[in-house]
């Protein structure tokens, strides 16, 4: 069967768990156990229900191996255009440096034309080096600086 994109499912919700915790940078702030935390099947539902917002899996032979979401926000600067947000992309650590996480953004990337996103934009934790590598070579460029504030 070889390798597939789709929104994910509600069974696929442990396996995308596993890979979104096998990392030194979000251990110490999600957590997988079995069963899963009543938080990510909340989430998940409300990610499921909004038209604007997709949990994407990378599947081969039927097991989750990577993940993404995508959000699609209306914005009135630029024209009244749709921004298209990537984020919590995670591949399994064995998956790694295949090419598949940039068949998963190139996948990602075409959704959000399809839904009519004029900008895909995304941000990577400093604290991931490899990652800002990968996005840069895929054509992402540090054109802002970014903030948050933890509530």
């Amino acid at each position: 069967m070889g390798l597939q994109f789709m929104e994910a499912k509600e069974c696929h919700l442990p396996a995308i768990m596993r890979i979104l915790t096998d990392d030194a940078v979000a251990s110490k702030r999600d957590v997988y156990s079995e069963p899963l935390l009543p938080c990510y099947t909340e989430a998940f539902a409300k990610i499921s229900q909004d038209k604007g917002n997709f949990l994407i899996v990378a599947l081969e032979d039927d097991e989750v191996i990577g993940c993404l979401q995508l959000t699609l926000t209306q914005y009135l600067s630029r024209m009244g255009s749709i921004r298209a947000t990537i984020d919590t992309v995670r591949m399994a650590s064995g998956k790694r440096s295949k090419g598949y996480g940039t068949k998963m953004m190139q996948y990602a990337i075409a959704l959000a034309k399809e839904n009519g996103a004029q900008l895909v934009q995304l941000a990577a934790d400093k604290k991931r080096p490899d990652a800002l590598r990968f996005f840069e070579k895929l054509g992402f460029k540090n054109s802002h600086e970014g903030m948050k504030m933890q509530l």
